[in-house]
């Protein structure tokens, strides 16, 4: 166990040394009580983090942010890691953005980082499968009370698996690329109610784009009332500027593109293949930025585009896992969508009733004074 102190001088050391490669004072940030949790939360770090990994020469085995990230995942701090974990959006989508549409470039510092996660995970689950119990439907529910009891079967288990044993793997071969940066994205959703909201906001955005789907089935289960918030689209079919409706404002942007709080809402990457490996723990994600209450309305929107467009490729890809959850989180969506509209439809009539209701006259106050 480190101690406290050995703990916040490791992360002081890391972030000096991420000054000193992005050419960045950061200072405030090895100052801070939590370096390391100071370093999470801050969006310009992030910003400076997401410009140097999105250079076209970045990810090379020589990129010295690259040896950063590997090198500060392998200190086994807690705090640090989650460092690396909210770059892991960005990082595996440059990663298979690039390698889908040009193979050529060396990606091994990208490579190198996706490994250093998934060799983690493979020494955690010591060659175990990933399982989930699944009920018995031959038993009453806990919530059905049956007029006649009869006796019970007995039960019987049974439990599904989500990932089978891992193999230990030292490079990133084509075939299993899919199954690496999925691993990733199961530790990245592990560790996601304490990552910042423009972390989930990339991947988002990413997905989208790996996705690749732009065609009407994308909206079919939106009609003109029900379009997602910010992301009212206007399509002339022609790929030029599309007009969004945000709260009343008619903006024309390209692409889906918003700029709201300073954070570009257009999708990023390139269209790429989707095995199950990497779709499931992408869907567990989305899952979370859609429904947990405390994420950012801007996340919730992201996710809203990137689910319909993930329903879209898998529609037209005909895999059906992938149509019945997309369908499920779209369905889950609009509920969680109709059920805030609704609780600001009763606040603000209750808020007009009570301004219309007369109020009684207040009976003056009679003190009395004692002599």
């Amino acid at each position: 166990m480190h101690t406290w102190w050995e703990s916040i001088s490791k992360a002081r050391a890391r972030i000096e040394s991420l000054s000193s490669i992005l050419s960045l004072s950061l200072s405030s940030l090895t100052d801070s009580d939590r370096p390391a949790l100071s370093l999470l939360s801050s969006l310009p770090v992030y910003s400076a983090l997401s410009s140097a990994l999105s250079d076209p020469l970045s990810g090379s085995g020589s990129d010295p942010l690259c040896h950063w990230l590997y090198d500060t995942f392998l200190s086994s701090d807690p705090h640090l890691r989650l460092v690396v974990f909210s770059l892991l959006p960005l990082l595996s989508g440059l990663y298979l953005s690039r390698i889908h549409s040009d193979p050529s470039p060396s990606l091994a510092g990208f490579e190198a980082v996706l490994l250093a996660i998934y060799s983690s995970e493979c020494k955690a689950r010591a060659g175990k499968p990933s399982l989930i119990a699944i009920p018995d439907l031959s038993q009453p529910s806990l919530y059905h009370s049956p007029r006649t009891r009869s006796p019970a079967p007995p039960s019987r288990a049974s439990a599904g698996v989500l990932w089978p044993p891992l193999e230990p793997q030292v490079a990133v071969k084509s075939t299993k690329r899919a199954a690496i940066v999925g691993i990733a994205l199961d530790c990245y959703y592990k560790q996601i109610s304490q990552m910042p909201s423009w972390s989930k906001l990339e991947l988002c955005q990413f997905v989208a784009a790996w996705a690749g789907q732009d065609c009407s089935c994308r909206r079919e289960f939106d009609g003109d009332a029900e379009k997602v918030d910010g992301f009212r689209a206007l399509e002339d079919g022609n790929g030029i500027e599309n007009e969004i409706e945000i709260d009343g404002v008619v903006e024309e942007v390209r692409n889906f593109a918003i700029e709201e709080n300073g954070v570009n809402l257009e999708p990023k990457g390139a269209r790429i293949p989707l095995p199950w490996e990497l779709l499931q723990p992408v869907l567990r994600i989305l899952g979370h930025c859609l429904l947990a209450p405390l994420n950012a309305e801007e996340v919730k929107d992201a996710a809203s585009v990137a689910v319909r467009s993930l329903y879209a490729r898998a529609s037209h890809d005909l895999v059906p896992q992938a149509i019945l959850a997309t369908r499920s989180l779209i369905q889950l969506d609009k509920r969680a969508r109709e059920a805030a509209k609704a609780v600001v439809a009763a606040a603000a009539a209750n808020a007009s009733s009570n301004a219309n209701t007369p109020s009684k006259a207040k009976k003056p106050e009679i003190l009395l004074v004692s002599k």
